[in-house]
């Protein structure tokens, strides 16, 4: 029985790591809703490995490094070849080879290169343990899938989202980010007083809001709440210093 339940957060990484190879194809053979769901699908046993490791005590370094490894290509390769096909949907002229020979939609796989970045310096990086330093890769991930969702069910927004320029533009600054000295508060509670997560309830109360109200469009606002409220976290603890 204990050789069992030690596996089981294992596991669920590898469910992670498989929804990331289904979702890569359905994008080679043009189904990007279906890679959405997938990426949805990874991200809840992306959630639950850690929650079950830690439930079951049974944490160990080749789980941390195989959720790194599934990560990757879950919320690091499937984004980078979706937004590749969302750019090259959307160039209407703009994609002609540019300098030294470039296409570039290739711009996309920014997300991939910096996302295994963002993942190595996570592996070694002591001062993430209760935050992040840099933009989680599932949380490009999430972004990226609810593209696809958005252009489908919410197609009043798709000129603004489904957008060459938006998207390139997108691919480079989230590039960035994944990869930036930017510290980001994490969804973890040690205890559940208002006052020392107070940050934390508010991004939480407004997610809800969003997505009640704006339903797939929700999803990039919310990332884009969550990396203002830690900016100004991060500018009110250093004016208290």
């Amino acid at each position: 029985m204990i050789e069992i339940k030690k596996h089981i957060p294992n596991t669920l990484t590898c469910a992670n790591l498989l929804c990331g190879c289904f979702g890569i194809l359905k994008v080679f053979n043009g189904d990007l809703q279906t890679a959405s769901y997938l990426i949805g699908i990874a991200l809840i046993c992306d959630w639950l490995d850690g929650f079950v490791a830690r439930l079951l005590h049974v944490s160990s370094p080749i789980g941390k490094q195989l959720d790194s490894l599934a990560d990757m290509v879950t919320f690091g390769a499937l984004p980078a070849f979706m937004m590749l096909n969302l750019i090259e949907s959307s160039c209407t002229g703009y994609c002609t080879t540019g300098l030294f020979g470039f296409h570039k939609p290739y711009i996309a796989f920014g997300l991939a290169i910096f996302s295994a970045v963002r993942l190595a310096k996570f592996n070694i990086d002591t001062r993430q343990s209760d935050s992040f330093i840099g933009v989680p890769t599932p949380a490009n991930g999430m972004v990226v899938a609810a593209l696809p969702l958005i252009a489908f069910y919410q197609p009043e927004y798709k000129d603004f989202f489904i957008n060459y320029n938006v998207l390139i533009f997108y691919s480079i600054i989230m590039s960035y980010l994944l990869v930036a000295e930017l510290p980001l508060f994490a969804l973890k509670f040690k205890d559940f007083d208002w006052k020392s997560n107070q940050t934390k309830y508010v991004f939480l109360i407004l997610s809800i809001f969003l997505l009640v109200f704006l339903k797939f469009v929700a999803v990039p606002v919310i990332i884009l709440v969550y990396i203002l409220l830690s900016i100004i976290q991060n500018f009110l603890l250093k004016s208290n210093q």
